[in-house]
């Protein structure tokens, strides 16, 4: 049985600005690991990402990485994967040390400038990041990663139009790019269009490949608007056993920050 939209809520803001601070995603080019045992770093578009991951191998690549930064902290990409995988354990401002040493070591690379202002924003420094990923944009070869970061930093300080603005300029040069459309998706949870959000998350994530996290955050999207087996079909969809229950666990846990989980439980029942 599907519910009404929920109404508009400080509470649903505060959910919408935590996923669109994770939703900057790899828009700055996040470095990739491979799937080597021996956890190589490439800068190649494709692959799987840091943020692909499994939670249990985390520790393994914080380690890993961990050890290559103190042998070399200004290498560029040992820097930028070790930075990821900081914030990927939640250690931020541990990551933004990091990042702050590469760029200091690379103070004109576009990648790396980039990747301080995601670090930046995901400790909390939100108008430094906007600066710095200012700083990294040349206009008359804009890079859609940074454009794209700049609305995800302008989303979170509330202007959600410029921001869509970026998004869609962002697409121009990089159509249908699975992250710039999760962002433009997430900053429509902003504004609490669920529908327009769930028009460009379903878009993102039917492309091959693309950040887990989309269909997690198409799956919040969908729960949300009452349409709660659904939201967890798409949450555990073609996933080995364990990511699925993760991925389940973490929809239930998001809804119940908004008091949804129960009431969508029971509305079904009398459904």
């Amino acid at each position: 049985m599907t519910v009404r939209h929920l109404a508009p809520s400080f509470r649903l803001k505060r959910l919408a600005l935590g996923l669109a601070a994770a939703a900057l995603l790899a828009a700055q080019g996040c470095a990739s690991v491979s799937g080597e045992t021996t956890g190589s770093v490439s800068r190649a578009d494709g692959g799987a990402t840091i943020s692909s991951l499994p939670a249990g191998q985390i520790d393994g690549a914080l380690q890993s990485y961990g050890e290559a930064y103190q042998k070399n902290p200004k290498d560029k990409g040992t820097g930028m994967s070790y930075a990821a995988i900081l914030q990927m354990a939640g250690r931020n401002d541990q990551s933004l040390a990091v990042m702050q040493q590469v760029a200091i070591a690379n103070p004109n690379d576009r990648d790396v400038l980039a990747a301080y202002g995601k670090a930046l924003a995901a400790a909390g420094n939100l108008p430094k990041a906007l600066e710095t990923v200012r700083r990294a944009q040349t206009p008359d070869r804009p890079d859609w990663r940074l454009l794209s970061a700049e609305g995800a930093i302008l989303d979170q300080i509330g202007q959600s139009d410029q921001a869509r603005v970026l998004y869609r300029k962002a697409l121009d040069i990089r159509p249908n790019e699975p992250t710039i459309l999760s962002n433009l998706g997430m900053s429509y949870v902003l504004t609490n269009d669920l529908a327009s959000a769930e028009q460009y998350l379903r878009q993102a994530a039917k492309i091959p490949g693309v950040d887990s996290r989309v269909r997690q955050n198409l799956a919040l999207v969908v729960g949300l608007q009452g349409r709660f087996d659904e939201a967890q079909q798409i949450a555990v969809a073609d996933l080995p056993p364990q990511q699925a229950e993760a991925n389940a666990a973490y929809l239930r846990q998001m809804l119940a920050q908004q008091n949804t989980w129960s009431m969508l439980k029971d509305k079904e029942k009398r459904g």
